[in-house]
């Protein structure tokens, strides 16, 4: 029997070879989208143009401005005349924030009245418009401390910040883990859901069931091959987030990939039940989409889970993008315990489980049949 199985995993593991597309998508693809994802999905918002209506000739209100000329964040800023100026400009696209400074805002800061700066965002784009409130009002908030400090007798107080586990703040070191998770499974995905349509689509799939092997052994002969492509992708994948993205990995490596083994068996039985179903690899392909985009926007990894609806998070626990996301982020960044490994590794041997007993089932009663 395993002689078998070995004669087909290296068939499967020679027809990936040969396969220019497959080399492609599976090898090459995952790494060089995981450096171009790195750069471009991320959390922060740098190079941004904002605009000014300055209503107010005083020197308190060209102080603040210039708070903002300086702000590394803030690359381009725009004078404006009129508020009608200001609602255009953010229609066009051509600022994201706009400031409006009262005809006596210099007055009141000089009277120690409250003065106000309105801040107009884009609201089409909620996640940068809060982003860039929160700088703004830190700027603001750093004025305004220094105004009290300099007309009262104390100081104002400073507040400093350390970002624990990311000292530096660094995005990449948010970004990759999380996208690492995503890329491994899309890997997982691509060859299993590919494997057995593959077969019916260049029509040597009955070649398989009227060869001596059984049912069980070709299903074996399937996950093996896209399991061990799938590990060789994910190799490359860490190399490149550490060597050349410079992430760092403080957790334990074997640790990462037996959670790997366990996180790929249960997406690769995932594909093959796509795989079972669908006739030519382009429904393959269209089965795998449908899956993935409920699977990684449930994942945690674009929002957090917490900030979902409770009945919502209960569903993201069966969910082994969910928890492989978890471990990745713990073993890059924290070198967590090996009782939170476990934690999320038995729900992912659970998920896999049940997704390759599905699968197989679905595989014996189509080719029963």
């Amino acid at each position: 029997m395993w002689r078998r199985i070995l004669s087909l995993i290296l068939k499967e593991l020679l027809a990936s070879a040969r396969d220019r597309q497959t080399r492609i998508v599976v090898l090459f693809a995952p790494p060089f989208l995981l450096l171009i994802y790195a750069f471009a999905i991320t959390q922060d918002v740098s190079n941004a143009s904002i605009g000014i209506v300055n209503r107010d000739t005083g020197i308190e209100a060209r102080a603040l401005i210039s708070r903002f000329e300086g702000a590394p964040t803030f690359d381009r800023i725009i004078y404006l005349t009129t508020i009608k100026d200001a609602s255009k400009a953010i229609d066009d696209k051509d600022v994201s924030m706009v400031l409006q400074f009262a005809p006596d805002f210099s007055r009141r800061v000089l009277a120690g009245e409250p003065a106000q700066v309105q801040i107009l965002l884009d609201g089409r784009r909620s996640n940068t418009a809060q982003i860039l409130l929160g700088y703004a009002s830190r700027i603001v908030l750093a004025y305004d401390a220094e105004l009290v400090g300099e007309s009262g007798p104390r100081p104002p107080a400073i507040v400093t910040s350390r970002s624990w586990f990311n000292p530096n703040a660094d995005p990449l070191w948010f970004a990759v883990p999380a996208l690492f998770a995503v890329m491994v499974a899309i890997v997982g995905f691509m060859v299993s859901a590919l494997a057995i349509a593959r077969e019916r689509e260049l029509g040597t799939f009955e070649q398989l069931l009227v060869s001596p092997l059984r049912p069980a052994e070709i299903l074996a002969g399937k996950t093996l091959p896209a399991l061990f492509v799938a590990l060789l992708s994910a190799t490359a994948m860490l190399v490149l987030a550490r060597l050349v993205l410079d992430v760092p990995f403080r957790g334990s490596l074997p640790a990462l990939y037996l959670a790997m083994v366990v996180y790929l068996a249960a997406n690769i039985g995932i594909g093959l039940f796509i795989s079972s179903l669908a006739s030519t690899q382009q429904q393959a392909v269209i089965g795998l989409f449908i899956y993935m985009t409920p699977a990684v926007l449930l994942s945690g990894y674009a929002t957090p889970v917490e900030n979902m609806p409770d009945w919502l998070q209960w569903l993201t626990e069966t969910n082994p993008i969910t928890h492989f996301i978890i471990l990745c982020k713990g073993l890059f960044l924290k070198d967590i315990p090996p009782e939170v490994i476990f934690r999320h590794t038995w729900p992912m041997a659970l998920i896999a489980l049940f997704t390759l007993s599905t699968g197989a089932w679905l595989f014996r009663r189509k080719t029963a049949s």
